[in-house]
């Protein structure tokens, strides 16, 4: 295979782990609304989101550089 598909193949997956975490919080937050629990728990899920929209954002640049430079 070569380098450069392995170099996107693992700026690919960078990206899945920002997604998983934000789909995890994403439930945690309806969890928490249709439970009636503590709104600081959906808070700090919401912050956990914004977080992993931010490393989406920062890896999918990476994406956008990489494909740029060939």
């Amino acid at each position: 295979m070569p380098e450069d598909n392995k170099d996107l193949r693992k700026l690919v997956h960078d990206v899945r782990g920002p997604l998983n975490k934000i789909s995890m919080n994403a439930e945690l937050i309806k969890l928490v609304l249709e439970n009636n629990m503590p709104k600081e728990k959906a808070l700090a899920a919401l912050d956990k989101i914004i977080q992993g929209c931010q490393e989406c954002s920062q890896h999918l640049q990476l994406i956008a550089e990489h494909k740029d430079s060939e």
